[in-house]
């Protein structure tokens, strides 16, 4: 099967899109578990950004796979892409800061890189992507400056599990690209349909939703972290791992930080420095130095005999 050329514009776009949607999850998170408890939190996340998907897959017309070996891979990549990594994040931001939990969740692709580097070789290494990798660590640390992580250290378990959600998406990353062959609606619904299913009796369990009085801010979060940063911003990254592969896709978490500093300079008035400005630079180059496809070498033969 020949692989589709892809229009990186588009791609990358995407990508800014996606880490947009995922630079909000934060803020949505820190407001919600102000009033849910963090699994009642990622249970509902999961089960409404299923059903959105659901419905827009039944909308395309899209047959579901029935075999249980894709299903056994949904459930696998909910762990790691969802059930695992969410959960520890909203219990981490109970204690955490939204922003320092960008921070740390903005070291995935060194994850995904490492693990691509030593364990699964799925993808060639270049020094390209290194380099992207190098860059863009720097350009992180240039722009939330050294004084945001003053507070490292004060959480430490909390912080721990963030870093811990890190390295499972990086797993989830490598693991998605092993749906290909499906279209990118598929993997994410399915793995979120699992995830609402490992969650819900946790949740009916250990918080007993019902005794729950949730605020207005905590409910409006929730649902837009469920539609906005959940089931669109899936359907938008397994189609990234298909075009734009694994370490590709997952540096988008580089693009967070700098999405919200803008953010906060056009809505809060927060200026920035001279250096974070140098920072956002590193961090672009770092995201196009990993995100560009690889040119593909002249196959043996092609040129014309004279």
């Amino acid at each position: 099967m020949t692989a589709r050329p892809i229009n990186i514009g588009i791609e990358l776009a995407l990508l800014l899109a996606l880490s947009t949607l995922w630079g909000m999850s934060y803020t949505f998170i820190k407001i919600g578990v102000e009033t849910i408890p963090p699994v009642t939190l990622i249970a509902v996340r999961t089960l409404i950004a299923a059903a959105v998907l659901v419905l827009v897959i039944r909308a395309r017309g899209l047959v579901w796979p029935k075999d249980a070996a894709t299903w056994r891979k949904f459930a696998f990549q909910a762990c790691l892409n969802s059930v695992v990594p969410f959960t520890l994040i909203a219990w981490a931001e109970q204690t955490v800061d939204a922003g320092l939990a960008t921070i740390l969740n903005s070291t995935t692709p060194i994850f995904t890189f490492l693990l691509t580097f030593f364990v699964t070789r799925h993808e060639i290494v270049t020094g390209r992507k290194m380099f992207g990798v190098a860059v863009g660590l720097v350009g992180i640390c240039l722009i939330v400056g050294f004084q945001a992580l003053q507070g490292f250290g004060l959480a430490l378990w909390s912080q721990l599990a963030i870093v811990a959600a890190t390295l499972s998406y990086a797993g989830a990353a490598i693991l998605g690209r092993s749906f290909g062959n499906l279209d990118p609606m598929m993997p994410a619904a399915g793995s979120l349909i699992c995830g609402a299913v490992m969650l819900l009796p946790v949740s009916l369990i250990v918080d007993r939703p019902w005794t729950l009085a949730p605020s207005q801010a905590s409910i409006f979060a929730l649902i837009c972290l469920a539609v906005l940063s959940t089931a669109i911003a899936f359907a938008i990254y397994f189609r990234l791992l298909q075009t734009l592969g694994s370490v590709g896709a997952t540096a988008q978490a580089y693009l967070r930080v700098p999405i919200g500093v803008a953010i906060g300079c056009l809505f809060l008035g927060e200026v920035l420095t001279p250096t974070a400005w140098i920072g956002l630079v590193c961090v672009l180059a770092g995201v196009v130095a990993m995100t560009l496809p690889q040119r593909r070498p002249q196959v043996a033969g092609t040129k014309a005999a004279s």
